[in-house]
C-alpha cells in the first residue's frame, strides 16, 4: 500500500519539477540534471526531527559517495512532516547547524520547498511565494561545487529571482491556478 501511496507523492513531485521548476524556469540550472535523470526524489514518511535527520544524512552521504555525473542532487519529499511553514523552516536552522557539525558545510547545501512557503517582508498572498511553493515540504540536497559552477556560467544569476518574480506577475489568474492547481 506504500508503495502505491508514495508513487502517487512521486509523480506529483515529478510533475511539479517538470512543469513548474523547469516549465516556468524558476531554476535555469534544473533541466540538464532532471532530464538526464540525475536527480533523486526520495519520500520519506519520517515525521519526527530525529528520523528526518538520519535519512538528510544517509542521503548527504550517498551524495557524497555518488559522482555528480550518476547524481547530481536529491530531494527529501516530508508528505507527513511539518504542515505548518514557520515549524518547517525551523528545521532547516538545526540541518545547517548538523552541515557545520558534520563538516559537510561548504560541500552541500540545503534549500527548501513548501506548500506554505513564504519569503520574509512578503506576505502569504505574495506571488514571489510560489517560487518555492511545492505540493509538499521538501529539503533539497545541493552540491556547492555544483552550484557554484552553474552560477558563473550564468549571464545574470543575481537577476533569476527578480526574472521569476516578473514570469510570475505575467501570468493570469487562471494560470496561476493551472501551474499551481495543488495550492488550490
Amino acid at each position: 500500500m506504500t508503495d502505491n501511496i508514495d508513487s502517487v507523492f512521486l509523480n506529483k513531485v515529478h510533475d511539479w519539477i517538470k512543469d513548474v521548476v523547469i516549465g516556468l524556469n524558476f531554476c535555469p540550472f534544473a533541466r540538464k540534471p532532471f532530464e538526464e535523470k540525475r536527480v533523486s526524489i526520495v519520500i520519506t514518511h519520517a515525521s519526527e526531527d530525529d528520523a528526518i535527520l538520519e535519512v538528510v544524512l544517509a542521503e548527504l552521504i550517498r551524495l557524497e559517495n555518488t559522482s555528480s555525473e550518476q547524481l547530481e542532487t536529491t530531494l527529501i519529499v516530508l508528505p507527513d512532516a511539518y504542515p505548518d511553514f514557520l515549524a518547517f523552516n525551523s528545521l532547516l536552522y538545526v540541518l545547517n547547524d548538523v552541515l557545520e557539525m558534520e563538516g559537510l558545510a561548504g560541500t552541500f547545501q540545503i534549500a527548501s520547498f513548501h506548500p506554505q512557503y513564504q519569503f520574509a517582508g512578503t506576505q502569504p498572498e505574495d506571488r514571489e511565494n510560489l517560487t518555492n511553493r511545492a505540493p509538499f515540504p521538501i529539503l533539497h540536497l545541493l552540491r556547492e561545487d555544483s552550484v557554484e559552477q552553474v552560477l558563473e556560467k550564468h549571464p545574470d544569476p543575481d537577476g533569476i529571482p527578480e526574472a521569476n518574480i516578473q514570469r510570475l506577475n505575467q501570468l493570469s489568474e487562471s494560470q496561476l491556478k493551472a501551474y499551481f492547481s495543488y495550492l488550490f
